[in-house]
């Protein structure tokens, strides 16, 4: 089963390299992540698909949660979302295939952005499915590339993954139970 956690961590060099890095020292089977800019400006929104059951959800939000770079994690799996992918497909035609792509694009609402004399660029937004189908149908024509985001989603109505004020700042150093600084605390100076 699929599940899709949002978090909220600093905006700073580093960041995701101590997230991946917790994912694989933990063997969590991550289908995709996507992360980019949030409405704070010093904050970036990260979107990861998990694969596996609810304990393993629960111990991959509990596990971000002690990255002292995090702000917020929410599981948002079980909530009325909007999720959306973008793929990039760069296809190849011939004058005899052209209008045939064209009008696959034009089904499933995609756009070109690119044309070539042997190749075309498709630019899809939409769910998961709809993407993998559009891929498919890409396939007898010779895909040559494909590029694809991972799963962005977002809370309908008026739920958010809401960032608090007092959130805002750099979260307090975290220790272990000896008072050393955790090993998920960045080094002395940073």
């Amino acid at each position: 089963m699929k599940h899709t956690i949002v978090a909220l961590v600093l905006d700073k060099p580093g960041v995701l390299n101590r997230i991946t890095s917790m994912i694989r020292r933990r063997g969590f089977n991550i289908s995709s992540l996507a992360v980019g800019a949030s409405e704070a400006p010093s904050l970036s929104r990260m979107s990861f698909v998990v694969e596996g059951g609810e304990e393993t959800v629960k111990q991959v939000t509990k596990q971000l949660q002690k990255i002292i770079d995090v702000v917020k994690v929410a599981d948002i799996s079980k909530e009325n979302v909007v999720a959306r992918e973008l793929a990039l497909i760069k296809v190849t035609t011939t004058p005899a295939t052209r209008s045939e792509i064209v009008q696959l694009v034009d089904i499933f609402r995609a756009g070109i952005i690119d044309v070539g004399s042997e190749s075309l660029i498709i630019e899809v937004t939409g769910d998961e499915e709809k993407i993998n189908s559009l891929a498919r149908l890409l396939e007898p024509f010779g895909v040559k590339e494909l590029m694809r985001t991972g799963r962005l989603a977002m809370v309908r109505g008026s739920s958010t993954v809401k960032i608090d004020d007092d959130q805002l700042g750099a979260p307090a150093p975290r220790t272990a139970s000896n008072g050393a600084p955790s090993s998920d605390s960045p080094p002395p100076g940073w």
